[in-house]
């Protein structure tokens, strides 16, 4: 049985990314696997008044079982709908989206269950090959109203199951013709971030291709572009992991200066997955080592929780400046 996302009350990201570019943010992507992240990403956004992406991995699916992951979205919602009744807060727009599909098939298993936005990750093979299956998964889409977003270039790093040793920048001459021949609603680009943790050893100097998104921009006035590999990697998190029994190594992130400088552009969603998984790490290890006898899992799952949420709202209102600009989308969702 195939799930439409307006039944279960999502929205796609058309009209989220158009009230981006014209209001110079981006609109925060979050990756979750679990209730606890979900609550916090729901609730920080929800107190800030920002749109959502609540993103699923392929590694996520097959943690968290793809039913399991549908009800979690729905759950979402009503938690939101509660808590807006609660608080007085005005609803905000959640989309529920397929980050880094790697095939045909899954994108149409997410699009059958009622996700409101897929992506098809082609960036690993040929241009052509990458058009016609990014295509392929358009067709498909459209019929049910589901945006997808494309990935031309190839971002160095690892997470999931999504892994490179270098990075192969975005070529600006190639993109106008992959959006005329694909017909996606959103491209992914490579300018310099990095997937997963280990982004840059210290000493790097992390930098942003902000030429390429110009030439990028030229070539595709007004479309909207998505930078994935985007957490920030912050060091008091690190620090407080190692300090607490963790090994992990040094590592520099995406300044959040030259992040806050893009969604200036036409950079209208900004993926962040391992800042949380950091921040939510940090304050579990932090808990064992200062409760060695605690066993209750919302005992550290909750701080965790907690700590996640804070990170999330203050990304919205420092970074990605998303922070109070639910009200104005969802008027236009209405109006549509």
């Amino acid at each position: 049985m195939i799930v439409n996302y307006e039944d279960l009350g999502l929205v796609n990201t058309r009209v989220m990314f158009a009230a981006a570019i014209h209001g110079g943010f981006a609109v925060p992507a979050y990756n979750f696997n679990n209730m606890e992240q979900l609550q916090a990403i729901v609730t920080a956004c929800l107190e800030t008044q920002s749109p959502v992406i609540l993103q699923v991995s392929k590694g996520a699916r097959d943690y968290a079982d793809q039913t399991l992951l549908r009800y979690m979205g729905q759950g979402a919602l009503e938690m939101m709908r509660r808590i807006a009744d609660t608080t007085g807060l005005g609803e905000i727009p959640i989309a529920l989206h397929l980050d880094h599909g790697d095939s045909y098939e899954i994108c149409v298993s997410c699009i059958d269950s009622g996700f409101s936005s897929v992506m098809i990750d082609g960036s690993h093979l040929s241009f052509d090959e990458n058009v016609a299956v990014t295509a392929k998964v358009v067709e498909y889409a459209h019929r049910f109203d589901v945006t997808v977003e494309g990935e031309l270039g190839v971002l160095a790093g690892v997470e999931d199951d999504v892994s490179a040793e270098h990075h192969t920048y975005t070529k600006p001459e190639e993109v106008q013709n992959f959006v005329a021949r694909t017909g996606v609603d959103s491209l992914a680009i490579s300018i310099g971030t990095s997937h997963g943790a280990y982004k840059f050893k210290p000493g790097q100097k992390p930098e942003i291709r902000l030429d390429i998104l110009r030439e990028i921009e030229k070539r595709i006035p007004g479309f909207p572009i998505v930078l994935h590999g985007s957490s920030s990697v912050p060091k008091e998190a690190v620090e407080t992991i190692n300090r607490f029994g963790g090994n992990l190594k040094d590592s520099i992130g995406i300044p959040e200066s030259q992040l806050r400088k893009a969604t200036q552009s036409a950079v209208c969603k900004i993926n962040i997955d391992s800042d949380g998984r950091l921040v939510m790490t940090a304050k579990i290890r932090e808990v064992f080592a200062e409760k060695p006898e605690e066993f209750d899992p919302r005992k550290y799952l909750g701080p965790a929780r907690e700590a996640l949420k804070e990170m999330y709202m203050r990304k919205n209102r420092e970074v990605l400046g998303s922070a109070g600009q639910a009200p104005r989308i969802m008027e236009m969702l209405r109006e549509r």
